[in-house]
């Protein structure tokens, strides 16, 4: 297992890159690696309504950048993430729901009871397409600082960007938005410059122990 002193220098690594060195690209090795931890990354319910769009080619990236605030990252990076957010494989009807469910080995009784509590348990969540986004987005995150974090530990830069036209987007990616939406923009590289100074709040003013 890895140490605490060693992930805590990830942490410290792993910054928000401006500008991507475009001379150094990543090996096909390590954002495998990078994709894979994405895939093994937990989900409510064991769900995984996420899908991860690697864009390498440069004329789609440019046509993709003047509705991601012409941000550099887009273009300078190596590798441009676009993590998506299932839509239609959480309805129940999809049957997706079921399927997953079934890997667990469960008894039928037991599998149809635990379907009826994700149906009524999400009823609220999932009765139109934008609740269900927003509930599939959050998931979303947890793979994308799973993916940030692995590649921060082997020496590769990233930066988080939900700062994008999210129809615009998805409009140029050709995406069937019933089934998947844009939820970030991860772009993957080596830094151009020096790492700023890394900025938080003390541990004390965001942390509170209660007995």
């Amino acid at each position: 297992m890895i140490k605490k002193e060693e992930f805590l220098k990830t942490m410290d690594f792993r910054h928000a890159c401006k500008v991507f060195d475009e001379t150094k690209k990543i090996s096909d090795e390590d954002i495998r690696y990078i994709l894979e931890v994405a895939r093994k990354s937990p989900s409510s319910f064991g769900m995984e309504a996420w899908k991860f769009l690697v864009i390498s080619n440069d004329e789609l990236r440019e046509k993709l950048k003047p509705f991601c605030w012409n941000q550099a990252q887009i273009t300078t990076c190596s590798h441009l993430v676009i993590v998506l957010a299932g839509i239609e494989t959480l309805k129940v009807e999809s049957g997706v729901v079921r399927s997953q469910l079934m890997r667990r080995k469960m008894p039928q009784d037991k599998l149809d009871s635990y379907v009826e509590l994700y149906a009524s348990h999400l009823e609220n969540v999932l009765n139109d397409d934008e609740k269900i986004y927003q509930w599939s987005a959050r998931q979303t995150y947890i793979a994308s600082a799973n993916m940030m974090s692995a590649a921060a530990s082997i020496g590769i830069d990233s930066c988080p960007i939900e700062g994008f036209e999210k129809q615009n987007i998805e409009k140029v990616l050709e995406l069937d938005t019933s089934k998947f939406q844009v939820a970030m923009i991860l772009p993957f590289g080596y830094r151009l410059n020096e790492q700023s100074k890394q900025l938080r709040s003390d541990f004390d003013s965001v942390v509170e122990f209660i007995d």
